[in-house]
């Protein structure tokens, strides 16, 4: 599997000539026989909550493997556009049984549409996981190439209609972006020190949006349990850090809907839903 370290340096260092105004072409690639550490699974559930047994893998830590695909096609010369302005706007894992650690796995990653919108240039990833020829794990990422439009106003997101008289709550410290990061080998910048995530527009550290994912699914995965189930979520307002903030959730029978909030359940961080 190729470094994201390599990789962050051409994504953020790298000159783009900017977007050519034209939708994006297909890209696909593709990594055989990957093979996941016990140590660094271990570590990464301990930094995201999940309680492993040291042999099935938390449903999130293959994207984690899938993301350096991304990283590989964000370098592509067919994207034009720096990744600076880039937003991870939704995420949707569909796990189709439990991937286990000793496992070898077939990933694949295609840059499949593009869509221009009010907001920018909207693109999906979608990445794949196959053991031997059957298809174990997939996911769904899309992102947002924000262009700024004079005039255009911009609506804080709202919490949804949910219940919200007992969340749980999370004290998150200003190192969980560089313990994540040590964990998943996502070394993105806004996400490691103050220094760094300055020079990017941000005063304090952002927690990684696909920590926040797998921290809340984290707490659901009990209930869950083996059983196949999709998790889909809507990334909405950054999370700066120190921070602390809200969890709550509602069950139906086969479904949760889920937030992750502000300390005072006013603000959403993160909206999702799991469907068995």
């Amino acid at each position: 599997m190729p470094s994201l370290f390599s990789l962050y340096r051409k994504i953020f260092f790298g000159r783009k000539p900017g977007w050519d105004q034209q939708p994006l072409p297909y890209i696909k690639v593709s990594a055989p026989n990957v093979k996941v550490s016990e140590a660094k699974v271990s570590q990464y559930a301990q930094v995201c909550g999940f309680d492993f047994d040291g042999k099935i893998l938390p449903p999130t830590y293959l994207y984690v493997m899938a993301f350096r695909l991304h990283a590989v096609i964000f370098t592509h010369d067919g994207i034009t556009f720096p990744l600076l302005g880039m937003i991870h706007l939704k995420n949707r894992i569909q796990v189709y049984r439990p991937t286990m650690v000793d496992d070898v796995f077939s990933l694949e990653c295609a840059l499949t549409t593009s869509r221009e919108t009010d907001s920018g240039l909207e693109f999906e990833f979608v990445s794949k996981a196959f053991v031997g020829e059957e298809l174990v794990w997939e996911s769904l990422s899309t992102y947002l190439y924000r262009i700024e439009t004079a005039g255009r106003r911009v609506r804080p997101p709202k919490a949804l209609e949910m219940a919200w008289d007992s969340p749980q709550s999370w004290e998150l410290s200003e190192d969980l972006g560089r313990r994540y990061a040590k964990a998943s080998g996502d070394y993105n910048l806004i996400h490691l020190h103050p220094v760094l995530s300055k020079r990017f527009g941000f005063d304090r550290v952002l927690a990684h949006g696909m920590w926040s994912k797998a921290r809340c699914l984290a707490e659901l995965m009990p209930e869950i349990g083996e059983r196949p189930f999709v998790v889909d979520v809507a990334f909405k307002l950054p999370l700066l850090m120190p921070a602390e903030v809200g969890f709550g959730y509602e069950k139906s029978p086969d479904k949760w809907v889920f937030e992750l909030r502000d300390s005072k359940g006013r603000r959403p961080h993160l909206s999702g839903e799991v469907q068995l």
